[in-house]
């Protein structure tokens, strides 16, 4: 099955270098920091907008919220300074699909940029919702973050979730979130768009765990991308998982699900190639603070 996956997106895994580590010193992509809400609370997230965020190295980060008014123009600037960057997507520093202004981005992408591989992340509580009309404005991958496919276990992870209007807590919230989680990624599967998963791995609540999150998913995603806790915010006390323990759950989950191995749990603004460390300026004023260290959802 997995072979099979490899050669059905081998178009992708050809240009994009969050699904093919052997692009990181190749091809360059481009965060467009254009959602700021959010609708569900994970205890481990705190979003950081404006100059605090300089130094910070982590998704739900940005200098800035960018206007989908502003994305024509900057892209045009970024592509004749960068012509390497063959990837626009849209990760934050909210939830993209909880975001109009992500879908207005998408918009403008595929009018004036077709050629750019279009991809988001998600946390996928509204996956059901907008599958298909994600895959009618041409993205191509999507990633989503899964933390747990047990409600007992995600309600350790997230405290509530607003859905349909209404804010739901514990497992109640955590029930919906996984129940559309994997519709949403079955109907993507089913349009033909290329799923990664996201896992952060949390050793005091889903460590043994993951490996479920993979066989869950082992049909309809195309990747799994296990990446370290930072602790912080409501989980500033728990502990980061070792470079073993780490390595260990990649190499068990490989069973199920094909391993991404080189992510650095990118800002939402992050641009262009792994090796490149340089800031994009603009009429003088400073456009957006980018540590191109940054490459993977």
């Amino acid at each position: 099955m997995k072979e099979d996956k490899m050669s059905k997106f081998a178009h992708i895994t050809s240009v994009h270098p969050c699904y093919n580590e052997k692009l990181h010193h190749k091809i360059g992509r481009v965060h467009l920091p254009v959602a700021p809400k959010c609708n569900i609370a994970c205890r481990f997230c705190k979003r950081s907008i404006g100059d605090e965020s300089v130094c910070e190295d982590r998704p739900g980060v940005s200098h800035h919220i960018m206007k989908p008014a502003e994305v024509e123009n900057y892209l045009n600037d970024l592509l004749e300074r960068s012509p390497n960057i063959k990837v626009a997507g849209i990760a934050g520093p909210g939830d993209s699909l909880f975001n109009k202004e992500t879908f207005e981005t998408l918009e403008v992408l595929k009018e004036k940029f077709p050629d750019l591989v279009r991809c988001l992340s998600t946390n996928g509580l509204l996956l059901p919702k907008y599958a298909e009309r994600l895959a009618e404005l041409g993205v191509k991958t999507v990633t989503v973050t899964v933390n747990a496919v047990d409600p007992k276990i995600q309600a350790q992870i997230v405290d509530w979730i607003y859905y349909e209007g209404k804010v739901y807590r514990g497992e109640e919230g955590a029930e919906i979130l996984i129940k559309n989680q994997i519709e949403g990624v079955k109907k993507l599967a089913e349009f033909d768009v290329a799923v990664k998963i996201n896992t952060v791995l949390i050793p005091e609540i889903n460590m043994e765990h993951i490996v479920e999150i993979a066989k869950t998913f082992e049909k309809d995603a195309f990747v799994h991308n296990v990446i370290p806790l930072i602790p912080m915010y409501k989980m500033e006390n728990l502990r980061k998982p070792t470079c073993d323990e780490i390595s260990n759950i990649r190499d068990t989950a490989e069973e199920y699900l094909h391993q991404f191995r080189a992510c650095q749990q990118c800002r939402a603004d992050a641009v262009g190639l792994v090796t490149e460390h340089k800031h994009l300026e603009e009429k003088g004023k400073e456009l957006n603070i980018y540590d191109l260290k940054h490459f993977s959802h």
